[in-house]
């Protein structure tokens, strides 16, 4: 850097070893998706094998990514992760419209949507409040976006506001902190997936034959078949999302190089093994035709399992379930919180963002401005209640990233030979080539289904191409920025 400030000249203190960047990478993974998701995954594949199958493939092909990524992450160990990496890979501007898809709605809209799942989850034992039915129904239409009711539901809104308030303000006061707070939370996480799948194998009512029994419709076939495939790698790659927020604090990490390759891959076999053993769990309690019409699968789950512990204590499950769920997503949007903040924080460092994120608290050697500004804008998806829509707009850009990033370790192989590479993907090149492979299709893909269902009426708007718009709105946002930087250089 060629300027100089207090905050520059205090840094970031590298505090969090392998346990806590463990703990942070299942805790931004394993939020509410293995809850939810199995049950429309079930009813597209109609066979339990293939419902397993595609939770594994989906796990090894994420394993890929994360892979892959770790030998970026082992050379290049400075805090802000990809935007660090895209910026060495394809330069500043592909570095930008990564780090500003990230701030306008791909983690901002998480920490959104993940959070609210928890307070809807809370509602269950607090009664949160309504305003009344009149105020509840007013909306206002955006064109592209659809109908806002910015009033309704307001008691979860504002308890979500909350909780991302009080979340940002445990890291705001120190990263050791934030990570204190993720490592009890995944801890309580696993040890509440794992009394579900205990409970489900132990009280009484599962059978062993719904691991093979089909569903009564039959199940898809050819062309069909792959669709179906395709679909249910979707809800799979949802709940299997956010593996890569380690590599934004690896300046808080110690010794990064060893302990980010690690994390990832330790984490990524811990999260693969406790979604393949929750979906074992689901089906032995429940036939595969059952859980296609579940509308929220974990809760229907427990209902059985408690219901055949005494017949009583079935109210007790839906009670259990929206506790773990409230555990889960707790962890997960701490996780959110602490690591992506360290991407704006970066971007501002290099003067292509805001100046005041890049400041650090001289006392609590955080990111504090970065922190709150997220806030703030999580907090303003959750008001507007459109934070559903755009993260769903901004999948396809997602894994566009995702692609762009795998195969940004062919470039840095040719570009930067000589650095060392604590940590080398296995399987080089077939590895990092199948994940940019299978990527790459899964975009086209969803483009055209997009596409087919804007042209056959289905929808009113093609998502994947307004997820281009929105990250292209940053356009003049980069513009401006390079602008700033030559007027302070002249």
């Amino acid at each position: 850097m060629s300027d100089s400030t207090p905050s520059e000249k205090v840094g970031l203190l590298p505090t969090l070893g392998l346990f806590t960047t463990i703990s942070i990478v299942v805790g931004a993974v394993i939020g509410s998706g293995i809850f939810k998701k199995s049950a429309p995954m079930a009813l597209q594949l109609g066979s339990p094998e293939l419902l397993i199958g595609v939770w594994i493939l989906a796990g090894i092909l994420t394993l890929f990514g994360a892979l892959t990524n770790a030998e970026v992450a082992g050379m290049i160990s400075a805090t802000g992760g990809q935007y660090i990496f895209f910026k060495e890979m394809y330069g500043k501007f592909s570095a930008y419209l990564y780090g500003w898809a990230m701030f306008a709605v791909v983690q901002s809209g998480s920490i959104a949507s993940i959070t609210y799942i928890f307070s809807e989850s809370a509602n269950e034992f607090l009664s949160l409040p309504h305003l009344s039915p009149a105020m509840e129904s007013m909306s206002f239409h955006i064109r592209y976006i659809g109908d806002i009711f910015p009033f309704a539901d307001i008691g979860v809104k504002g308890l979500t506001i909350a909780i991302i308030i009080l979340l940002s303000l445990i890291n705001y006061r120190g990263v050791a902190l934030g990570g204190a707070v993720q490592v009890i939370f995944t801890v309580l996480k696993v040890i509440a997936i794992a009394i579900i799948v205990v409970l489900a194998f132990t009280s009484g009512g599962g059978n062993a034959t719904n691991f093979v029994q089909v569903s009564a419709s039959g199940t898809p076939s050819g062309i069909g078949l792959l669709g179906a495939i395709m679909a249910a790698l979707t809800g799979a790659f949802w709940a299997y999302d956010g593996w890569n927020n380690i590599t934004y604090i690896a300046g808080e990490v110690k010794n990064p190089q060893h302990t980010i390759p690690r994390s990832l891959f330790v984490g990524m076999m811990v999260i693969i093994s406790v979604y393949l053993v929750v979906n074992l769990a689901y089906i032995y309690v429940m036939p595969i035709d059952a859980m296609a019409k579940s509308g929220f699968l974990a809760m229907d789950v427990a209902k059985i399992i408690f219901a055949n512990i005494n017949p009583s204590l079935a109210t007790i499950g839906v009670g259990f379930i929206a506790a773990a769920i409230m555990i889960s997503t707790f962890g997960t949007s701490n996780s959110t919180i602490l690591a992506s903040a360290r991407l704006y924080y970066a971007m501002s460092r290099e003067k292509m963002f805001f100046k005041s994120l890049g400041e650090i608290h001289p006392r609590y050697r955080t990111p504090g401005n970065a922190l709150l500004i997220q806030a703030i804008w999580s907090s303003v998806l959750v008001f507007s209640g459109t934070f559903d829509t755009l993260t769903d707009m901004l999948i396809f850009v997602s894994w566009v990233f995702y692609a762009m990033g795998a195969a940004g370790v062919f470039i840095l192989r040719k570009k930067m030979p000589d650095v060392a590479r604590p940590y080398k993907v296995w399987g080089y090149p077939y590895i990092p080539l199948l994940f940019v492979t299978f990527a790459s299709a899964f975009v086209i893909i969803t483009l055209y289904t997009d596409i087919q269902a804007y042209m056959t009426g289905q929808s009113t708007i093609i998502n994947s191409v307004f997820g281009i718009f929105l990250v292209a709105l940053g356009i003049p946002f980069y513009v401006y920025f390079e602008w700033k930087k030559k007027q302070r250089a002249e």
